[in-house]
């Protein structure tokens, strides 16, 4: 089930939301590294975490999916935002350097083609960081947060995942140690949340934040007649036309 662009850009603009990206956008920023140079898509709602890297990298493109809604992106100048199908990027191969997927993994139709398309478009080399609800904790439970819509994951689920779509793992981290409801008492204190989930190692984080390398060996042929398969065209004969009958002179 796919989250309306209106209830995610509502849910940033809130003080749940603000908190959420302060937590989350730190964690991923420990696993970009230097930027210079590279091109950097964000799939799935990515806006609230791109805007950080924008001016650190080459280009930077964000990606929603069409069931979800778009939004303009960056909020002044030229757009960079487009609606796609995420299992069909509009992309050449080899041309995107990092990839985050946040709002995406959770709610696509399948995930591991999802996963194996940004494969596509990755250079060799290439990192993806993917944020997915974490299924022990609370914010996968409760629907007052975009993370509690689609699929939650385990740690166990998001490494099988990753070796089925040729991604080696790189580095984890868990954030959203408070629990998902707008009560000013429990923003307020998040940050002591955030201390005591990280420094006890507590198993019910909101999130997993995965960083994850593309490996150069994959057994192509697999995919190739997937994606065959998923675009042939179905046949459906005519009726034959009925000619009638004249006697003969």
């Amino acid at each position: 089930m796919s989250i309306d662009i209106t209830d995610l850009r509502s849910f940033y603009a809130s003080p749940l939301g603000n908190v959420t990206q302060r937590f989350v956008g730190r964690a991923i920023s420990r696993f970009w590294g230097p930027l210079t140079g590279l091109r950097v898509l964000g799939l799935g709602y990515a806006p609230p975490y791109m805007t950080a890297v924008r001016g650190a990298c080459e280009r930077a493109i964000v990606f929603m999916p069409a069931s979800q809604g778009v939004v303009h992106w960056p909020n002044t100048g030229a757009s960079a935002s487009a609606l796609v199908d995420p299992l069909a990027l509009p992309l050449p191969e080899a041309s995107i350097d990092r990839a985050l997927v946040v709002h995406a993994l959770e709610t696509v139709e399948s995930p591991s083609e999802l996963l194996h398309e940004i494969w596509r478009v990755l250079t060799p080399g290439g990192r993806i960081i993917m944020v997915a609800p974490n299924r022990r904790g609370l914010w996968a439970r409760m629907d007052t947060t975009p993370f509690g819509y689609g699929q939650p994951y385990s740690r166990s689920q998001l490494k099988s995942l990753m070796r089925q779509t040729w991604f080696s793992p790189e580095g984890w981290a868990e954030t959203l140690y408070m629990p998902p409801l707008r009560s000013r008492f429990l923003i307020q204190t998040a940050q002591a949340w955030e201390q005591i989930g990280i420094s006890f190692s507590l198993p019910f984080a909101g999130l997993h934040i995965v960083e994850a390398t593309k490996q150069l060996y994959r057994p192509g042929a697999v995919r190739a007649v997937r994606r065959a398969s998923r675009f042939a065209p179905v046949f459906i004969p005519a009726p034959a036309s009925r000619v009638s009958a004249e006697p003969k002179s």
